[in-house]
């Protein structure tokens, strides 16, 4: 192969390469043996047609661009890897001229790794409100502790507020169901706000057995066919349930802790709540210094990266759909709109990381940040401690660059968090 031309112009880069008869042939040969198999050239049994008869009927050149296709790597490799093009994707082939004796050039062009300049990223001023955890939060905590043992009784009386109500209803839009207004057997926690306004309210007084009529009036900002209606529900009461919340004190502390007393019990929970909203305000005041870095840098974004970020995003999140049982599509749908309207929604985020992605590579390259095999070997450890793994099947699983690349990423968000400055939030935003 020869390199003809390389011109780079912003964050494109475009690549003239000449390719030898015989480099090209032995792409075409393969091209053809593939091909073949589906072929049929009258007068042959379909897959055994001559490659010279395929020419013949289709052209000389027929299987020049499947052949392309297949030295590619090599092509790649020679034009675009050890020229130092800094591609960002896939090259595009903009242009194959073959000429009268066999020889093949063509042109590639490529979006390029972009030049990034940054700006501060040490001794940056990033908000982080003070972490406190209050009597309110601590009460709350016992509370669900509460009701986590709380017992339910059926009892023989009208219902109050406060009382879980099992109800069937069903409700009539000047006589006709509509639809979304049916239920059967549904707990509904009275002053709990569930239902439409006023609905709760005249639940209450009625016994088990009871059937009523239930007038009510959707607000004005409800869904678009009933927004503003007065509608009527018919209602059947088929029993009233208390909740039974035990007292808090010592002998609850040791109902559900193991601790002795009801102020040792809150003690745990103010410092576990601590621990806990200390992590979050430390990720947030690490994840604020990430993002005043990327805003200092300069860098014009080639969409190649943006793109490949984009498209990580949705994986991952098509990942967690399909652990919580659905499909990329069906929720989409369920949120009014399809893929497009997805990727779109993500492509604020993606740009917003993309940035940040190269801002972390430059600060690598210029803080001279590496991973030891020291380094390596400790996280290869760390991940099979985490996942109760064998070291040897983490090292077959996990591919070593990606390992390095993390450890290098890590290592350049501490260089910006441990020079950053904490500032107290203004007392209007706290």
């Amino acid at each position: 192969m020869n390199i003809k031309n390389i011109e780079k112009k912003g964050n494109e880069a475009t690549i003239t390469v000449e390719i030898d008869k015989e480099l090209m042939e032995s792409g075409v040969s393969k091209a053809y043996l593939k091909a073949r198999k589906s072929i049929m050239i009258p007068g042959f049994r379909k897959g055994k047609a001559p490659r010279k008869m395929i020419e013949s009927m289709y052209g000389p050149h027929v299987f020049y661009e499947d052949g392309l296709e297949e030295i590619f790597p090599e092509v790649y490799k020679f034009a675009v890897v050890e020229q130092d093009v800094k591609a960002v994707g896939r090259p595009s082939l903009t242009d194959m001229d073959i000429s009268d004796d066999g020889i093949v050039t063509i042109t590639l062009t490529t979006e390029t790794y972009p030049e990034v300049t940054l700006g501060d990223y040490k001794g940056l001023e990033v908000v982080k409100p003070e972490v406190t955890v209050t009597d309110e939060q601590v009460e709350s905590e016992l509370n669900r502790m509460a009701q986590n043992v709380a017992s339910t009784e059926t009892v023989e009386r009208a219902a109050q507020m406060g009382d879980t109500a099992n109800i069937d209803f069903e409700g009539f839009d000047n006589g006709i169901p509509f639809e979304g207004g049916k239920g059967d057997n549904f707990d509904l926690k009275l002053g709990s706000g569930t239902f439409v306004p006023g609905f709760e309210e005249q639940v209450v007084g009625m016994s088990a057995g009871e059937e009523k009529d239930i007038d009510v009036t959707f607000p004005e900002d409800y869904q678009k066919d009933l927004a503003g209606k007065a509608v009527v529900f018919h209602v059947k009461l088929n029993k009233v349930t208390v909740t039974n919340v035990p007292e808090m004190d010592d002998e609850f502390a040791k109902d559900v802790s193991d601790f002795d007393t009801l102020v040792a019990l809150k003690a745990d929970i103010r410092e576990k709540a601590l621990e806990n909203a200390q992590k979050q305000a430390d990720s947030s005041f690490e994840q604020a210094c990430i993002e005043k870095a990327a805003d200092n840098v300069t860098v014009d974004m080639p969409n190649a990266l943006i793109e490949a970020e984009l498209d990580a995003q949705m994986e991952r999140f098509g990942y967690q759909l399909q652990m919580s049982g659905y499909s990329m599509d069906a929720y989409a749908k369920m949120m009014g709109g399809d893929l497009s309207t997805m990727r779109n929604a993500f492509r604020v985020g993606a740009e917003k990381q993309a940035k940040i992605n190269v801002t972390l590579t430059k600060i690598i390259e210029t803080e001279g940040i590496t991973a030891s095999d020291e380094d390596i070997e400790a996280e290869i450890a760390k991940l099979a401690e985490q996942y109760q793994l064998e070291v040897e099947k983490v090292k077959e699983m996990v591919p070593v660059d990606e390992l390095k690349s993390s450890i290098e990423t890590r290592k350049a968000i501490k260089v910006i968090v441990d020079a950053a400055v904490a500032v107290p939030a203004p007392k209007d935003e706290a």
